[in-house]
């Protein structure tokens, strides 16, 4: 087959019908009439001479072949973008854009801040932040179309070639009463006191619960014991469960600042016990990597930060922390 049987349009459509579930969701997503996206999908299967959809239920879905077509597709649609990328750096040194990836909590409470002190710096810079779980961000810059993320789990282990993971900072996770709880008037608590309390988690599959158990277990508090009065979906929900009385929870120092200084929360020292996590940044380093960027990585990875050399996110933007 000598001529390319697809267009990237349709690459586009394809994708967007895979993600919106439906051909009218695509088209709506795309500014685009239904009959458009229906006629350039019968378009692409008759050039392929395969069927791309299983069209017998509501929603639509593909078949093998159609994954196979967008698993190709997102990649070839990746490449694109990073071209044009590249074009835009020879033509546009100042500015340009850059696609930051995080996990959930970095990206609702670190990486904003990160993102205003770089724009501050290079306010031409357009800067996208893409906020999703640890192993979608980590596909995303496996192929290009991230610049690079800050995530806060583990890259997944097909993965672990390809990119590079570089140590960024420690979180501190820590454990947050209702201020009248018991024991919010004890200074520091005992690790057999977390047997007592009733916790509101994530779900037992996120990466900050497993990094807890993880870090409990090290301490030799078994996590199984833990007595779990609910799970919720984000760390918000989570915060203001805690605020109402509902119980306690490990949460990112980063996301109660403003509820420890307004007083509506209270972190709770426990003897001996630290539970902290390594936020890491990844990058993909067989990509093309725009000054943008480049410029990026040198504001976020001094040059004296090394492997064995974490920083607290405290010395990272202390200004900003503090008065937040």
């Amino acid at each position: 087959m000598t001529d390319i049987p697809f267009t990237l349009d349709q690459l586009r459509i394809l994708r967007a019908i895979s993600h919106e579930g439906s051909f009218k969701r695509a088209a709506d997503s795309l500014y685009v009439s239904q009959p458009a996206v229906s006629l350039q999908v019968q378009n692409l299967e008759k050039q392929l001479n395969v069927p791309l959809f299983d069209r017998g239920g509501r929603r639509a879905k593909l078949t093998e072949a159609g994954h196979l077509l967008l698993n190709y597709g997102e990649k070839i649609i990746a490449l694109c973008q990073e071209t044009c990328r590249a074009i835009d750096d020879l033509q546009n040194l100042q500015g340009g854009t850059l696609i930051v990836g995080a996990s959930q909590t970095t990206g609702t409470y670190l990486i904003p801040r990160t993102i205003g002190l770089f724009r501050q710096k290079y306010p031409d810079v357009a800067v996208q932040l893409q906020v999703h779980s640890t192993r979608r961000t980590s596909w995303a810059v496996a192929n290009g179309q991230v610049d690079l993320a800050i995530i806060g789990g583990e890259v997944p282990g097909e993965l672990q070639e390809t990119l590079k993971i570089i140590p960024y900072a420690e979180d501190e996770l820590a454990l947050i009463l209702p201020p009248f709880h018991p024991l919010a008037q004890i200074e520091t608590i005992e690790k057999e006191d977390l047997y007592k309390l009733q916790f509101i988690t994530l779900d037992s599959q996120s990466t900050i619960r497993k990094v807890i158990d993880k870090v409990l277990t090290l301490y030799e508090i078994d996590p199984k014991r833990l007595k779990i009065e609910m799970e919720l979906n984000s760390i918000e929900a989570i915060k203001n469960a805690v605020q109402s009385g509902l119980g306690a929870a490990f949460v990112s120092t980063t996301a109660i600042a403003k509820e420890l200084e307004m007083g509506v929360l209270h972190q709770a020292k426990i003897n001996a016990v630290i539970v902290k996590r390594t936020l890491s940044v990844i990058i993909n380093p067989n990509r093309y990597c725009s000054k943008a960027a480049e410029a990026f990585s040198r504001e976020i990875l001094p040059e004296f930060a090394t492997k064995s050399e974490f920083k607290n996110l405290d010395s990272l933007y202390p200004n900003i922390l503090k008065s937040e």
